[in-house]
C-alpha cells in the first residue's frame, strides 16, 4: 500500500475552514501556522481586498523578506511606526483570505485543498480556537492541486525521492490524476549521465562534490544541501561506467577493462545506447498509458498516440526492424500487423479531435506520418548516450597522452606533464559534465517525458506563514514584551 501511494501524487481533499466570525482570525491563524492548506482566492479579474494592513504597507514602500503573523490582533499603527514590514506584510495576506469568506449570519467559511492524510490534525488545530475543517465532494470538472510525495514538507520524506523532486518540476507540474515519475526518472537520468560521463576518477570528485553539499561547505551551496543524493548519484554511475570502461583520469591503466574500451568498441556502445534507449522508451509508453486511461478512461488510454495506439505502432515497427536484422520473415509479418493496429487506432483518435471532413483527414494523414517519422528519430537520439561517451573518452586519452609524452623529458617536462594532467582533467571534467547533464536532461524531457504527460498539473501551494507568539501580557502594539518566533 505504502509503494502504491509513493507512485501517484500525494491525494488531495476539498476542504473547507468553518468558523464563527469572532473566531475567524485565529482559526485561520492556525491555518497558517500548520501550512498545509491551499485556500482559495478570487481569481484574476475578481475584486482585490486592500485593507488597512496592505494600505500601511504600501506606505512604508517595500516588500519584507518574509511575512510573520501574529498570533493576536496587532495594532496596525504600532506595527507602522515601528517599521515592522513583516508582520504587516502577514496582516496583509490575512486581510486577503479574511476578504474572501463566504459570510451567513455569524458564521463564514473559505474553501480550499488539504493532502488527505493532514486532514485530522489540521482540523484538531482549528477546533481548538473554536473552527472547524470539514471535508467536502471535489467539484466536477477541477481537478486538485498536484503535490509530489518527494516534495512534501509536512512529512518526512525519502532524501533521495526528494532530491529528484526538481527534475521533474522543472519539466512541469504532473497533472494530478498521472504517476509520480520522481523517483524512476531520477534513476534513469544518473545511469545516463553516467554512461556519458564514465571515468572513476571524474566519478569518484562528483560523489566527493556531494559529500560537500551534504556538509553544507561551502557556504554559499547551502542552498543545494537536498540535491546531494542526486549529485551522489550521477558520481557513483559515472565511477561504475568508468570501471566498466578501464577509466580512471582518463586511460592511464590503473583500472582493468571489464566490459569495453569506447575508443575501441564504438559500435558495441552505440548499439547499447541505441538498445537502452529502446527499453526506456518502451517504458515510457507502458507509463503514458496508465496515465491516459487515469486521465479519460479506458477511451483515452486506447486511442492516444502516447496511449496503447502508440504503443501499438512503437512495438510494431520494433519487431519489424528487429525481424529485418535477424532476417525472419514470420517476425517481421506480426510486426507489421501490429504496427497497422496502432496506427489505425491512432488515427481513429486523431480524426476524431479534427473538425472532420477532408481537412480532417489530411490533418490526421500529417501527423500520423508525424508520429512514425518522431519514432525512429527518438530510438536514434539515445545514440548521444554513445557520442559523448567517446567524447569524454576522446578527451581523457588526449589529456593522458600529452601527460606521458612529457613525462619523460626531464623534471621539467615531469613538472609540465604535472600541469597538463591536473588541468587538462579540470577542464575534461567542467566541461563534460556539463554536457552530460544537459544532455542527460534533453533525452529524459524530450524522448521520455512527452510519452507521459500530454498536459500540465497545477501545484499545491499551501498558506504557510510563520507565526509570533507573544508570551507575556500584550500592551497595544505586538512589539512590545518577550516575543519568540515558531517557524512552522
Amino acid at each position: 500500500m505504502v509503494r502504491a501511494e509513493a507512485a501517484i501524487p500525494v491525494r488531495m481533499r476539498r476542504v473547507a475552514v468553518v468558523a464563527p466570525e469572532r473566531t475567524l482570525r485565529e482559526s485561520l491563524v492556525r491555518i497558517a501556522e500548520a501550512g498545509c492548506v491551499e485556500i482559495d482566492l478570487p481569481g484574476d479579474g475578481g475584486p482585490e481586498v486592500h485593507g488597512p494592513a496592505t494600505r500601511r504597507l504600501q506606505r512604508l514602500r517595500g516588500e519584507p523578506a518574509r511575512a510573520v503573523l501574529s498570533e493576536s490582533p496587532p495594532d496596525l499603527d504600532a506595527l507602522e511606526r515601528a517599521g515592522r514590514a513583516d508582520l504587516l506584510a502577514g496582516e496583509a495576506q490575512l486581510e486577503e483570505r479574511l476578504g474572501s469568506a463566504v459570510r451567513h449570519g455569524e458564521v463564514a467559511a473559505l474553501a480550499g485543498w488539504c493532502p488527505e492524510t493532514e486532514v485530522g490534525t489540521t482540523a484538531a488545530r482549528v477546533a481548538g480556537v473554536g473552527g472547524a475543517l470539514v471535508p467536502l465532494r471535489a467539484p466536477r470538472g477541477v481537478d486538485p492541486p498536484t503535490l509530489l510525495t518527494g516534495a512534501r514538507t509536512a512529512l518526512r520524506t525519502m532524501p533521495v525521492r526528494r532530491s529528484f523532486t526538481p527534475l521533474v518540476s522543472t519539466y512541469g507540474t504532473v497533472p494530478y490524476a498521472d504517476l509520480d515519475p520522481t523517483l524512476p526518472a531520477g534513476v534513469v537520468y544518473v545511469v545516463m549521465f553516467g554512461l556519458m560521463f564514465g571515468d572513476a576518477g571524474h566519478g569518484l570528485l562528483l560523489v566527493v562534490v556531494a559529500l560537500l553539499l551534504r556538509a553544507g561547505r561551502p557556504r554559499r551551496t547551502a542552498a543545494l544541501r537536498s540535491l546531494w543524493p542526486f549529485v551522489a548519484g550521477a558520481g557513483v554511475a559515472a565511477t561504475l561506467a568508468g570501471v566498466a570502461y578501464g577509466e580512471f583520469f582518463g586511460p592511464t591503466g590503473v583500472l582493468p577493462v571489464l566490459w569495453l574500451r569506447p575508443l575501441e568498441e564504438p559500435t558495441r556502445l552505440l548499439a547499447t545506447a541505441v538498445g537502452l534507449g529502446a527499453v526506456l522508451l518502451a517504458a515510457a509508453y507502458a507509463a503514458g498509458i496508465v496515465n491516459r486511461w487515469r486521465e479519460g478512461g479506458p477511451a483515452a488510454a486506447l486511442y492516444s498516440t502516447t496511449g496503447v495506439a502508440g504503443a501499438a505502432l512503437y512495438l510494431g515497427l520494433a519487431a519489424v526492424a528487429g525481424a529485418a536484422w535477424l532476417g525472419a520473415v514470420a517476425y517481421a509479418s506480426a510486426g507489421a500487423a501490429i504496427a497497422l493496429t496502432g496506427l489505425a487506432l491512432a488515427g481513429a483518435g486523431l480524426y476524431a479531435e479534427t473538425a472532420g471532413g477532408p481537412g480532417g483527414a489530411v490533418q490526421t494523414g500529417i501527423q500520423l506520418f508525424d508520429a512514425v517519422v518522431r519514432l525512429g528519430s527518438n530510438v536514434v537520439s539515445f545514440a548521444r548516450l554513445a557520442a559523448f561517451g567517446l567524447t569524454h573518452a576522446a578527451l581523457g586519452a588526449i589529456v593522458w597522452d600529452g601527460t606521458t609524452a612529457l613525462a619523460g623529458q626531464g623534471p621539467a617536462g615531469v613538472v609540465g606533464a604535472s600541469l597538463v594532467f591536473v588541468v587538462g582533467n579540470v577542464l575534461t571534467f567542467a566541461l563534460e559534465a556539463l554536457v552530460a547533464g544537459v544532455q542527460a536532461l534533453r533525452l529524459e524531457f524530450y524522448e521520455l517525458f512527452s510519452r507521459l504527460f500530454e498536459g500540465q498539473g497545477r501545484p499545491f501551494r499551501p498558506w504557510r506563514l510563520p507565526v509570533e507568539h507573544v508570551l507575556g501580557p500584550a500592551p497595544a502594539g505586538v512589539t512590545a514584551g518577550p516575543v519568540r518566533k515558531e517557524q512552522s
